[in-house]
């Protein structure tokens, strides 16, 4: 028997062992993994676990008990039809005049009556905000009302710093890059997706945000563990480093300039970004990386995101994905990703125990369907799986969809003039950016108006 003849019989064979299967178990209820994962006539019957999982996710409990009960949030009264609204932030506290990001927003109420303080917040996502965008009008907005000087952490290299207003940023190019795409060990990642190593290279960034000049502005490395003390160039002066730490937050400089230049010479430092942030105020990070849903974080070892925690102690946690799960016109089903996306979110919550959570519903996209654009069949299912989510793990919800318009919303936005989107029918430009960012700061500012009555 020739090569080409077994390699025929055994496809054969090995195809029909699959439909058998997958036959049996839909008519049956059989269930067997491998016919799970690999199931030949997927697209041609209809279950009613989809609907029954979802179903059973807005009651707090899942058939497959991949999913955990309801968290008690207070004891007060739950109502996650919330999720539908726009332009609002919600725990699902049917009494909507109660504060929900409660933790953070006294430390701006603080911050606002004269209390020195930083009050920081992490903003994850994906290439909707790349670039700083929508995060850029955020953080502006924030430092104007309640102070706060710097763009936060900058990434020490990136594919988009020539696109990036926020921060002027150049670079030798030599960086070792290793990130979420990369092969190796994902395990030690920052935050950020990334961590850089260097034998002699250099990196010189320009803070563009900072408006008041006579603001001290602290610039600090942050960096990984090494064994022995470190030698970098600090504007071609030598400084010595001492890397104790999993991570560490090491404050090169404190002066009015808004630039500083960084050589490393160790190959052995992990190194990660460097920060631009006043003594006070409100530092936002922008946390963007593009092409990801949010799951790589599961790769990222729980004891470092904790020594990130300690170095970082974020008050409030942003986490917006979702529109990288639209990549394909027809998709309705993401029960598969509230099961894989769940114990990510509980993990990250439980390294930054002190930080409120707070998850963002994908914005609108769309796709061609019969010579015209509208939005993805799906993206009403992947928001609602995405307020389960909040809804389960205790956490506060954002309704980006609907703040942006709803339904074709990403359609009319490319189509009008000037336009606000891009028309892949995906991204917001720089306009359609900045609204967002807007709706979002009105959004938190109607929670601090809340917590503001009370202390009248």
């Amino acid at each position: 028997m020739n090569a080409n003849r077994r390699v025929l019989i055994f496809v054969t064979v090995a195809t029909a062992i699959y439909l058998l299967s997958s036959i049996l178990a839909a008519a049956f209820d059989w269930k067997w993994m491998p016919a799970k994962r690999v199931n030949l006539i997927s697209d041609v019957i209809h279950s009613n676990t989809d609907n029954e999982d979802s179903a059973n996710l807005a009651n707090g409990f899942d058939s497959t008990s991949l999913l955990t009960v309801t968290v008690p949030l207070k004891d007060k009264i739950r109502n996650f039809d919330l999720y539908h609204k726009g332009h609002f932030i919600t725990d699902f506290s049917d009494d909507t005049n109660a504060v929900v990001l409660e933790k953070f927003i006294k430390k701006l109420y603080d911050l606002n009556n004269g209390k020195q303080q930083k009050v920081r917040i992490a903003y994850f996502g994906d290439s909707m905000i790349e670039g700083d965008l929508l995060t850029q009008t955020l953080r502006k907005l924030l430092q104007q009302a309640f102070g706060g000087s710097g763009v936060g952490f900058v990434p020490i290299t990136s594919q988009v710093s020539q696109f990036r207003t926020t921060v002027n940023a150049n670079y030798s190019g030599g960086w070792q890059d290793e990130n979420f795409k990369t092969d190796g060990n994902k395990s030690k990642l920052y935050i950020s997706g990334h961590v850089f190593r260097s034998g002699g290279d250099w990196v010189q960034m320009n803070d563009r945000t900072i408006t008041d000049t006579s603001a001290i502005i602290e610039k600090s490395l942050l960096c990984g563990y090494s064994s022995h003390p470190v030698n970098i160039k600090v504007n071609n002066v030598t400084v010595p480093v001492m890397a104790d730490k999993p991570v560490n937050r090491i404050v090169l400089e404190k002066s009015k300039s808004a630039s500083i230049r960084v050589s490393v010479s160790d190959v052995q430092l992990p190194v990660y970004g460097i920060s631009f942030e006043s003594g006070s105020g409100v530092i936002l990070d922008n946390f963007s990386f593009r092409g990801i849903t949010g799951l790589e974080f599961a790769k990222v070892d729980s004891s470092f995101l904790t020594s990130i925690a300690a170095a970082n102690p974020y008050d409030l946690i942003i986490f917006q994905y979702g529109v990288n799960l639209l990549f394909r016109p027809n998709d309705k089903n993401f029960n598969w990703y509230a099961r894989a996306m769940m114990p990510v979110i509980k993990k990250i919550k439980n390294c930054f125990p002190q930080s409120e959570f707070l998850l963002v519903s994908t914005a609108d996209r769309a796709f061609r369907y019969g010579g015209e654009y509208r939005s993805a069949v799906g993206i009403d299912s992947l928001v609602k799986i995405q307020a389960l989510l909040a809804y389960e793990t205790g956490s506060s919800f954002y309704n980006q969809f609907e703040t942006m318009g709803g339904a074709n919303s990403i359609v009319q936005w490319a189509s009008q003039k000037p336009s606000l989107a891009n028309k892949d029918y995906v991204h917001p430009n720089f306009k359609g950016a900045e609204i967002l960012g807007k709706y979002f700061f009105q959004a938190i500012l109607q929670d601090y108006d809340k917590y503001s009555a009370t202390q009248k």
